[in-house]
């Protein structure tokens, strides 16, 4: 770690590299999921899907001493329309890189393919049963935390699940990962869990690796706590560690 500081409640660390960003998270996560399991019998996480997350995923795939099988597993978003085997899904994603390796409990899919208001309503009921207990997060190029890119996100949202219209640069910083060969290839619109889903979490953990997220990390650190940052809210909760590195801090002047 090269710098570490606190914003507002944000607790922030600086690594030198993306790789070692991604092995601190990944530690950080394993010992509290540890302790959690030690102190109760079941720990509910939701985890984001995104080629930022590869080293934090990778590093707690590998750590020793978790008993996964009292995890109930969620994943925070996930596109409308694409195939059920399309290589994008989000659900696709994180069962190759976590859960199949780890293999939780329990874990909890979003159907994109199911009726919208129905799948909003059963995955939000599924959330509401019980506290989460931890959320592995990242920042998007916009500023989004899972889809709830600026123009609909709501940090008082009365939802848990929503239907939401990505943004245009939500869709481009797709194809900036590699995800989708062109703009037009991105899905429009998506299912996402709403900001309070998230905050109203006890612990998280947000990993922002890469010079393409400077800007969305001076925003949520330098910027008004607002909806054109949705980040920015991450500044208010008990107990969120923010992990970024060299690149992505880099435009950061406090």
């Amino acid at each position: 770690m090269i710098a570490s500081r606190v914003v507002d409640l944000l607790k922030v660390r600086v690594y030198a590299t993306r790789r070692e960003l991604g092995e601190a998270a990944g530690l950080a996560a394993a010992a509290r999921l540890k302790a959690l399991l030690a102190a109760q019998p079941v720990v509910r996480m939701i985890f984001a899907a995104a080629p930022s997350q590869n080293e934090f995923l990778e590093t707690l795939a590998a750590a020793d001493g978790i008993d996964w099988s009292r995890v109930v597993a969620f994943h925070m978003d996930d596109y409308i329309g694409l195939p059920e085997d399309a290589p994008q899904r989000f659900s696709r994603f994180l069962q190759e890189r976590l859960f199949d390796l780890v293999r939780p409990g329990v874990v909890h899919l979003i159907d994109c393919s199911a009726p919208i208001e129905a799948e909003c309503d059963r995955y939000g009921k599924l959330l509401r049963e019980a506290p989460i207990d931890i959320v592995c997060l990242g920042i998007g190029e916009n500023g989004h935390i899972a889809f709830n890119d600026p123009p609909v996100a709501d940090f008082d949202d009365p939802a848990t699940v929503k239907p939401v219209e990505l943004d245009d640069a939500c869709r481009t910083q797709q194809v900036n990962d590699g995800c989708f060969p062109s703009f037009d290839a991105v899905p429009t619109h998506a299912l996402t869990l709403t900001i309070p889903a998230l905050t109203n979490a006890a612990h998280l953990y947000c990993m922002v690796p890469g010079p393409t997220k400077r800007d969305a990390v001076k925003a949520t650190l330098e910027g008004p706590i607002s909806t054109a940052c949705p980040a920015s809210i991450l500044r208010r909760h008990p107990d969120c560690t923010l992990f970024v590195d060299a690149a992505s801090y880099a435009g950061v002047t406090a």
